[in-house]
């Protein structure tokens, strides 16, 4: 007799849909058949069974310039188990150039102790490429982040060709995988220097300062630089038809490279931004919202396999005293959304229901697709003999109206406001603990643990 026994539902992985019960001890599944007893019993029937979701990529407490995102450990952590999410992964930003990378990985894990409502990993930030830097990425392998985010752009963190070729071959060394912030900061410097100089820096001018060649331009100067170097690499936030064709691209000719997108991108569309008056900057993202047109393609990127993962960049910062620092100037404007406890409820509805994705789909793409790219597969990421016990009962007829007040992020707004959801997450459970129960809290205490990947 096990622990507890998840009964009656339809179980879905990224392989099949199974008619059994999930068998569970010590956290971990054991068995997955029909008729299983427990001491415990949580009855499933009428609900999809998932695994636990696993968001790659999620910014909480992250300074931003002189402000910081609005969601602590505690509340975004809470809000992505309350959205199915119950690992996620964020990063690790050294916070001047010469912090050693271990000492900002400790710093970053010390703000999580006894706060993480989930399990969360990271990727590490490199900033520079000196000497003394590179000789540290070994050791931070070794730790358990063999994930490296560089960026094409910014100020403060764009690292050039000839350096990204340098952090490319070292960190294909020490056995890793280099994502990348993918935006020509050349084309987005001169853009927004046009607009300077026409005085368009309204909230309505920002698409324009970010235009989609910029996308494409970096994603495939990048995958160029990566495969010259033999570096396998990971293209964060897609949001155009050219930049999956560009991973597809490369994948079709043996590199090892592979494409994300988020919710914003497959939903939203520029002209809340073009037409919103200063409302518009509560969507202000990089890459920008585009057009949807974009949002068509990047739906059947996912669905031809041209992308491979759908995560959120929750980014969150309030409209009210955050956002509002740009109302002079797009350019200081906090970039960023939230998003973090809508991501499956979203993609299925607008996904599975509309016959854009199947089911199996659903779960590769915001589940075990993420969980085998970072190294967490076969804990996390899929319902199968030794994994993990996470997982999720989703009510697939529960009808819903998006708005801010139902949910659980540390902000005041929603990007998704008003839209309908067919489907929502009735039980979170991580390690064999129930985490949310019929959307209320049900845990005692913050259970998230580190996890090496």
């Amino acid at each position: 007799m096990y622990d507890l026994v998840i009964r009656g539902g339809t179980v879905i992985n990224s392989t099949g849909i199974h008619n059994v019960d999930i068998g569970i001890q010590n956290g971990t599944i054991i068995e997955m058949a029909p008729g299983l007893s427990g001491r415990e019993q949580i009855i499933a029937s009428g609900y999809l069974v998932l695994p636990g979701g696993v968001d790659p990529h999620v910014h909480l407490e992250m300074q931003a310039g002189v402000t910081s995102t609005s969601d602590t450990w505690e509340t975004g952590s809470r809000a992505a188990a309350f959205g199915g999410t119950t690992t996620i992964i964020d990063f690790v930003e050294p916070y001047y150039s010469s912090q050693p990378l271990m000492e900002a990985f400790n710093q970053r894990l010390a703000e999580t102790s006894g706060k993480a409502a989930v399990d969360f990993g990271f990727h590490m930030t490199l900033c520079d490429a000196n000497q003394l830097t590179l000789k540290q990425i070994p050791a931070v392998a070794e730790s358990g982040m063999h994930s490296f985010k560089v960026y094409t752009t910014y100020e403060d963190f764009h690292l050039k060709d000839p350096d990204l070729l340098t952090v490319f071959r070292a960190v294909r060394e020490a056995g890793g995988m280099v994502i990348v912030h993918a935006e020509s900061d050349a084309i987005i410097q001169d853009a927004v220097q046009r607009l300077r100089i026409a005085g368009r820096l309204d909230t309505a001018d920002f698409p324009e300062s970010r235009p989609a060649i910029a996308e494409k331009e970096a994603i495939e100067r990048v995958l160029t630089l990566a495969n010259y170097t033999g570096t396998p690499v990971y293209i964060v936030h897609i949001s155009t038809a050219a930049g999956a064709k560009a991973v597809d691209h490369a994948r079709n000719g043996g590199q090892e490279a592979w494409g994300e997108t988020c919710p914003q991108y497959l939903l939203l569309d520029d002209t809340c931004i073009k037409s919103g008056g200063f409302e518009g900057a509560k969507f202000v993202c990089c890459p920008p919202i585009r057009s949807r047109d974009e949002n068509t393609a990047l739906w059947s990127a996912l669905k031809s396999g041209q992308l491979h993962t759908i995560g959120t960049d929750h980014c969150a910062f309030n409209f009210q005293e955050q956002k509002e620092m740009g109302r002079d100037s797009f350019l200081k404007i906090p970039p960023g959304l939230p998003g973090i406890e809508l991501r499956l409820a979203l993609i299925y509805t607008y996904g599975v229901r509309t016959g854009l994705l199947s089911l199996n789909q659903f779960v590769d793409l915001c589940c075990t697709s993420p969980a085998r790219l970072f190294g967490l597969y076969p804990k996390k990421g899929d319902l199968i003999p030794g994994a993990d016990a996470d997982i999720v009962l989703f009510d697939p007829n529960h009808l819903t109206t998006i708005t801010q007040s139902i949910l659980h992020e540390n902000v005041d707004y929603t990007p998704y406001e008003g839209l309908q959801l067919e489907g929502r997450v009735h039980t979170t459970i991580l390690r064999g603990r129930v985490l949310v129960r019929n959307g209320e809290w049900a845990a005692e205490s913050s259970l998230g643990e580190y996890q090496k990947c």
